[in-house]
């Protein structure tokens, strides 16, 4: 089973995520039926496994989310550098989500012997609406916003993935201690990612002197499609550089406090 040639999904970069699109979702985290994504790892919902399965199947959540994964390219990535983790893409482009999709399922067949690849999934979703509906309270201990679309017009900053609004469901899905990834080559984006980021009280930035020889640094800035064209087009600001920056998820403070408030006698 040959790769998909891109060229037949290309599709416009920007999309509204504030539109009505058509799409599928579970009424709630439990109702998602994972085993069409990662059926090495999951029975059809509603099904237990015999006795039998039980010895190759393990029942596993998914950990890492590739918020825009565009064409996947960071989620191959994350198979090979994390074989025990579930990664899903979200994706809300129809033909860039339908080329991902299927590059997956070639990549399984080619490498059907050693099962690489099963590890990593893709769904159709506005995960500026929708994400509820996929992850529990504190599942996720990674999550990556890879050159999202900077919506430069002041009238769209709404439109942005990172934004005041949203932090906080990120927040929320994210472990205690689980990290936030983002990654762009456009300077102005950074600098509002990085103010909102930093206000935020549940999350804390990490020195990128300290991330030095973090695997995970090197795929954001280089497995994707979208990376390796900024290298070689040298993308907005011209010169190919990349502003990137990991905010880890840290305890609410008010928690934290109560926790450390003696209780009445």
């Amino acid at each position: 089973m040959s790769l998909p040639q891109k060229r037949f999904f290309r599709q416009r970069a920007h999309s509204n995520p504030l539109a009505d699109h058509s799409l599928e979702f579970p009424s709630c985290p439990s109702k998602m039926d994972w085993s069409e994504h990662f059926p090495l790892f999951f029975t059809k919902l509603g099904e237990r496994f015999n006795d039998e399965e039980n010895s190759m199947k393990t029942k596993k959540k998914v950990e890492f989310a590739d918020v825009g994964c565009g064409y996947g390219g960071l989620l191959v990535g994350l198979a090979d550098t994390f074989p025990e983790v579930l990664s899903l893409g979200l994706e809300l482009r129809a033909k860039v989500a339908d080329y991902a999709h299927k590059k997956i399922l070639a990549l399984r067949e080619q490498n059907k012997s050693t099962g690489k690849y099963q590890n990593i999934s893709i769904v159709r979703a506005n995960a500026m609406k929708y994400l509820p509906y996929f992850f529990e309270k504190g599942q996720l201990k990674k999550i990556f916003f890879l050159f999202p679309d900077p919506h430069f017009k002041k009238s769209k900053h709404k439109w942005r993935i990172i934004s005041p609004h949203l932090l906080s469901d990120y927040a929320y899905f994210l472990a205690v201690g689980g990290l936030l990834y983002t990654v762009t080559d456009v300077a102005e984006l950074y600098e509002w990612e990085i103010k909102h980021l930093s206000e935020h009280p549940l999350f804390m930035r990490i020195s990128n002197e300290s991330l030095k020889g973090d695997a995970t640094v090197d795929l954001i800035l280089n497995s994707s499609e979208e990376s390796k064209k900024v290298t070689r087009q040298g993308g907005d600001n011209k010169m190919g550089e990349k502003y990137w920056a990991v905010f880890q998820r840290v305890e609410d403070p008010f928690i934290k406090l109560e926790k450390n408030t003696p209780s009445e006698v």
